[in-house]
């Protein structure tokens, strides 16, 4: 049986990716901070190990054939965090000749990310975040060409559901739904690109099966969900059986907020997403593994919602408030 160490298991990626890799009838490993990780079926094995503690970390993917890098830290630890992860990670795939799975986002294009996404669209270090993230894979491609660890990553939008809060989905689309209104971050008309959790989690799964057949380092784009903001109102209108005045977000409040807030200022600094259409081009992942796995998004959203408790077995919205 092939494991898989998930790091970050409690993280809303990892998690849903743990429960697709056992389901696929992998044996999985979830490493958290406390050991904890929650939600995940009785035979998982979970471990503690402290990214940022190489020793810790390297003890706690003892034996994992694959490691899947789903860390995130908070955006205002990036600068701090998130390169000394990486670095910790490759030092443990070293010392188990570990196959390398991460979850990439579109950060590394920047501000001039492009309508369409494709395999050779470059990467720009425009923002703070996108400039980590180049760096950071950039030390993934060194640690291939070097021979030491082999690498795919899989690059997709903004994540939605399953029942772990913190995206921009329950954070602000959804989450004034109890006063009939849907909070949009941009303009209504430009398409955005989504990944369901479900569906990207099968696609990690897929990758990991046909691990021998690509490159020491191989990138590939996950379709999913390119929608507008008139297509994520329609659904989520449908699921909850009535129609939501559309409310947008107060950015130059929120540019102003960042003045104190580290949080928020990254957050403002994610604005020009909204702001520019972008949908990933999914061919070269469905060359590999046939057809990208995918939900109908009004199915999603539905879902989406149910997870979070926004919604009631027999439609109709909670309040937020029951919700949490």
């Amino acid at each position: 049986m092939t494991t898989v160490a998930i790091l970050g298991a409690n993280g809303r990626l990892s998690n849903m990716t743990a429960r697709a890799f056992q389901n696929a009838g992998y044996r999985v490993l979830a490493v958290t901070r406390n050991g904890r990780a929650k939600g995940l079926p009785a035979d998982v094995e979970h471990r503690a190990a402290d990214a940022l503690d190489r020793q810790a970390l390297i003890r706690a993917t003892a034996g994992a054939d694959i490691i899947f890098n789903g860390l995130n830290p908070l955006y205002p630890d990036w600068r701090r965090k998130v390169i000394p992860m990486g670095e910790n990670v490759m030092a443990a795939a070293r010392a188990h000749g570990s196959q390398h799975i991460f979850a990439g986002n579109v950060y590394n294009y920047g501000r001039s990310i492009p309508a369409t996404v494709v395999d050779d669209t470059p990467f720009e270090d425009s923002t703070r975040k996108g400039a980590i993230r180049n760096r950071l894979e950039e030390l993934f491609a060194r640690e291939a060409a070097s021979s030491n660890v082999r690498t795919i990553v899989l690059r997709a939008g903004d994540f939605y559901g399953g029942g772990v809060p913190g995206s921009w989905f329950d954070l602000m689309l959804a989450a004034r739904l109890s006063k009939g209104k849907f909070t949009y971050p941009g303009s209504m008309d430009l398409v955005h690109s989504w990944a369901y959790l479900p569906d990207l989690a099968r696609a990690f799964v897929a990758l990991a099966d046909r691990r021998d057949e690509t490159s020491p380092y191989e990138a590939f784009l996950f379709h999913g969900h390119a929608i507008t903001g008139h297509d994520m109102k329609a659904h989520i209108e449908a699921a909850i059986g009535d129609e939501l005045a559309v409310a947008t977000v107060p950015w130059p409040l929120l540019r102003l907020g960042g003045l104190v807030s580290p949080m928020l200022r990254e957050v403002v600094e994610m604005k020009y997403l909204w702001d520019r259409p972008h949908t990933l081009d999914g061919g070269k992942l469905e060359m590999l593994i046939g057809a990208e796995p995918h939900t109908r998004p009004q199915a999603a959203v539905a879902a989406a919602l149910r997870d979070l408790g926004l919604l009631r077995t027999g439609g109709g919205s909670y309040p937020v408030a029951e919700a949490a």
